[in-house]
């Protein structure tokens, strides 16, 4: 190990820095800083040199011509060890930096921006930063890339310990996720540049299709103590946004498992359809309840009234944050996840006794793609966000749904679309009763929708995911005591089905929408 003497900061994301740099002055190291960087840190009354002066050229074309100098990367890129090598950087004036802090302008935050210029998009490619990062992460054994601010510190740590130095093994470290961090990069920019398209001139459409190679790059969040059963490794990575499920902030409880984080997303995904108060209870990713209330209290007892016994050990998710009066009600019952946007102190508080209970805050980010492995490969598709519009409904029997129908059955609707297929939910306005899922025919999903029922059934309305394909699934959901359907509608013997709902006297909505969930 050798000392760490000379540093060069430069970094977008200046979190952190200014008492990062601080702590490097204190332990000897000459810091070396450009543009905006540099302006911070002398504005914080930290000592810094510009880099045109290590250089002796200035900076020029707009900042785009800075590090990317020999005296730079002769200073990173040298190995202390060559003979060669040292003679050559001496020759040439060239001073050793052994550490090298830069994060890179935030290309995947500027191509998010809606309407942003072609112009714009290039101009936030990074290429002084990737190349001083790839440089420093080359020469590892000399040098320590710092690219994350996460990372300040445990090194500021280890060198105060240390007298300045790092051991082989950070280097080593920093240097694997260096290079991670720059292929994450250049992939961003490879997938966005592929679907800009010119036509006279060049424009930006983040919207359109799916790039000809799809380039995926996640961050490990933690190791799962194991996956669906035993047998089965597990771990859950991050896309680095900050939102989301796998980017949730756990405020207390167990250490989540493959099978919590899977249910999570259920039930987080589903609270997402409702404007109102909403509480939905998922087990083994079905809704076993769902329910809207003027509040949080009232829509979770309306929920836990559809499957009091399923819910047991369930996973709850809502779009409020979660009250005392909430957590008086949800504390009564065992339960493995809450999922909240947030969680107020009288709800902390009583949740604070149910030691293993796991609270989850998450901030919402709607989910573009879905992505399932298959062998060899795997699929993409656009997450299915299609929400209905008073155009899409067809009523295709002699009598119209009622109003409190048609509330009940749009209600059904969005939870419909939670139910593994074949689905089928019976419901009222606000309130699930009976949910049929996963099953191999539609009327047999019809069957246990009906069976599983603890609330009566007359009077309900019924919401199907797909068409029914016979009579029979509409003649068993009748005979359940419910009087209106919401279906996509589609099937080859839709006349025969509208046909036994008119003689059942019930009242019938095609969507055109289909909702598998597979």
């Amino acid at each position: 190990m050798s000392k760490i003497q000379r540093a060069i900061l430069s970094v977008t994301d200046k979190t952190g820095l200014v008492e990062f740099a601080r702590k490097l002055a204190v332990l000897g190291v000459e810091l070396i800083s450009t543009g905006g960087t540099a302006k911070l840190l002398r504005d914080s009354g930290v000592s810094v040199k510009d880099i045109s002066e290590l250089t002796g050229f200035p900076e020029m074309l707009d900042g785009r011509v800075k590090t990317l100098h020999p005296k730079v990367h002769g200073g990173i890129l040298h190995r202390r060890e060559n003979p060669l090598h040292r003679t050559a950087v001496a020759e040439h004036g060239i001073q050793p930096i052994d550490m090298v802090v830069v994060n890179l302008y935030a290309f995947e935050k500027t191509a998010s921006k809606p309407g942003v210029h072609f112009e714009e998009l290039i101009e936030n490619i990074d290429i002084g930063g990737p190349s001083m990062i790839r440089s420093a992460a080359k020469n590892f054994q000399d040098v320590a890339v710092v690219t994350s601010p996460a990372d300040y510190a445990a090194i500021a740590e280890e060198m105060a310990k240390s007298g300045g130095e790092l051991s082989a093994a950070t280097k080593w470290k920093l240097a694997q996720k260096a290079f991670a961090t720059t292929a994450a990069y250049d992939s961003a920019i490879a997938s966005t540049l592929e679907r800009v398209s010119a036509n006279g001139r060049f424009e930006f459409h983040p919207q359109d299709g799916f790039p000809q190679n799809l380039r995926l790059s996640f961050n490990k969040v933690m190791d799962l103590r194991y996956g669906e059963n035993p047998h089965q490794k597990a771990a859950m990575y991050s896309d680095g946004s900050g939102t989301g499920v796998a980017n949730g902030r756990q405020l207390q409880g167990k250490e989540l498992s493959y099978n919590n984080i899977v249910d999570l997303q259920a039930a987080w995904d589903l609270a997402q359809e409702f404007d109102e108060p909403v509480c939905a209870i998922i087990k083994h990713t079905n809704p076993c309840g769902t329910a809207t209330g003027k509040t949080l209290a009232e829509a979770y007892k309306k929920a836990l009234e559809c499957d009091p016994v399923s819910a047991f050990g369930g996973v709850i998710g809502v779009n409020r944050t979660i009250d005392g009066e909430a957590a008086e009600e949800m504390a009564k019952l065992f339960l493995e996840v809450i999922a909240a946007p947030g969680f107020d102190e009288a709800a902390k508080a009583k949740f604070a006794a149910k030691k293993n209970l796991r609270l989850v805050e998450i901030s919402h980010a709607p989910q573009k793609w879905v992505l399932k492995n298959v062998s060899g490969g795997i699929l993409a598709q656009d997450a299915d966000v299609r929400p209905l519009q008073e155009s899409d409904l067809k009523v295709v029997t002699q009598r119209p749904p009622s109003a409190e129908e048609k509330r009940a059955l749009l209600f059904a609707w969005k939870i419909c679309k939670h139910v593994k297929s074949n689905a089928i939910l019976y419901a009222r306005d606000g309130q699930s009763v009976g949910v049929g899922a996963g099953q191999m025919s539609r009327v047999d999903s019809c069957k246990i929708g009906a069976m599983k029922a603890v609330l009566p059934l007359k009077g309900t309305v019924a919401a199907s995911d797909a068409f029914f394909p016979f009579p029979d699934g509409v003649e068993e959901i009748a005979r359940a005591g419910a009087t209106a359907i919401i279906q996509p509608g589609g099937s080859v013997r839709d006349q025969e089905v509208i046909e036994a709902a008119d003689r059942l006297g019930l009242a019938m909505i095609f969507t055109g929408v289909r909702h598998f969930r597979h």
